[in-house]
């Protein structure tokens, strides 16, 4: 599942890119080679003019006719790839494309047809989507009565390719826009989340610090007042400065520490997030149940995913990692259980790092173990930390 979302997302990348103007030589070269493909059409006509089949006069003619054609339809494909030209432009170019096919067709025959092949991708790609759902019917209309008049089995063998890659090119429109649109909206809603974070730290900094700052200020105006005449009262206003203080620092102290403690699902949000990136196939549960789960065993077993995860990332050169949370009941009590498994070579192979060894003695804090080391297949880890009481049961007398 996670490859066909990451082979989805790279071929979306790549029609986006296709639809925005070139931004290096190799991007410029790849839109090239996406329609080069398209002038196969131009086969016949070519082979037409060179096989001798016309006059000197008629040669000349086509050739320079043909040249035209080609110039005006790579000028308003590829310059439309990124930068469309206004609309006045485009239809002068489409008038071109479509007099240069009707007239070549007529003069110098059947092998000629396929040019009507490259107004109907023109139309496709160039027009408003509403111009274009009639403009290419009628490019077909116009192409299957000349194709009837001048070679009838030619005209019904190209006249599904004249209607179909029209609307076909109109398709990989609506399917880069709606791409570029999602795109949008993914990073609206990601500023939007930010915002609303701000918002929420704003809130709650306020709601822990307005009222004691108040508090110290109303304090600190009575302090000065009754200093002059009663500075024991003053002094009793400073005693109490100080005791608020004490306590808003407190009050800080704890809002920045459940900040910076990691959260278990944002955890395996982000280790999906990086082993996709790192090209490997992931293996993430969704959100575990956590109920009655010690703040601290949480913390502790999202600091473990966050190493491991890096580990994988740098050292095991995996192509596949699974991730496992689950409760498990030991003679211990409760036990939630974290195991991060590798195919990978399991790293350098020289010991533990200061990572494993850190995460070891955080773990330990916390009441819990941990064990690394290499598989079958690769590399696992696993960590274990109290799952607290498990949910009541009710009993009868």
């Amino acid at each position: 599942m996670t490859e066909d979302l990451r082979a989805t997302d790279a071929r979306a990348e790549r029609l986006v890119r296709m639809g925005e103007p070139p931004r290096n030589v190799r991007e410029a070269l790849r839109k090239m080679v996406w329609i080069l493909p398209w002038l196969v059409f131009l086969a016949s006509p070519v082979s037409d003019l060179t096989g001798g089949h016309h006059s000197a006069g008629a040669t000349a003619a086509g050739w320079a006719g043909l040249t035209v054609f080609v110039g005006a339809y790579m000028t308003l494909v590829f310059r439309n790839m990124g930068r469309p030209f206004p609309t006045p432009v485009v239809a002068v170019l489409l008038g071109v494309l479509a007099v240069l096919a009707v007239t070549l067709c007529l003069t110098l025959g059947s092998r000629w047809l396929g040019l009507f092949v490259y107004l109907s991708v023109s139309c496709g790609v160039t027009l408003p989507l509403r111009a274009a759902y009639w403009t290419i019917p009628l490019t077909t209309v116009v192409f299957l009565a000349i194709g009837l008049r001048e070679d009838e089995d030619a005209a019904w063998g190209l006249v599904l390719v004249v209607l179909l890659v029209g609307y076909s090119m109109t398709g990989v429109r609506q399917l880069v826009r709606t791409t570029v649109e999602l795109r949008k909206a993914r990073a609206t809603v990601a500023q939007l989340a930010a915002n609303e974070e701000r918002l929420r730290l704003a809130r709650d900094l306020h709601d822990l610090l307005g009222h004691s700052l108040s508090l110290i200020t109303l304090k600190s105006e009575l302090a000065g007042r009754m200093l002059p005449d009663h500075p024991g009262k003053a002094a009793q206003q400073v005693a109490d400065i100080e005791q608020v203080s004490r306590q808003a620092l407190v009050d800080v102290r704890e809002a920045v520490t459940g900040y910076r403690r990691p959260r278990l699902a944002a955890e395996l949000a982000g280790t999906q997030v990086a082993l996709t990136a790192a090209g490997m196939v992931a293996d993430v549960p969704d959100e575990p149940d956590l109920a009655g789960v010690p703040e601290e065993s949480e913390a502790a077993l999202a600091w473990a995913l966050r190493e491991a995860v890096t580990n994988v990332v740098r050292h095991s050169g995996a192509g596949r990692c699974t991730v496992e949370v689950l409760k498990r009941q030991t003679l211990d009590g409760y036990m939630l259980e974290l195991s991060v498994e590798d195919d990978g070579s399991g790293g350098t192979g020289k010991g533990p790092g200061n990572g494993l060894t850190g995460l070891t003695e955080r773990l330990e804090k916390a009441g819990g173990t941990l064990e690394a080391g290499r598989t079958k297949r690769g590399f696992r880890l696993v960590a274990r930390v109290p799952a607290g009481f498990p949910p009541a049961v009710g009993s009868g007398a």
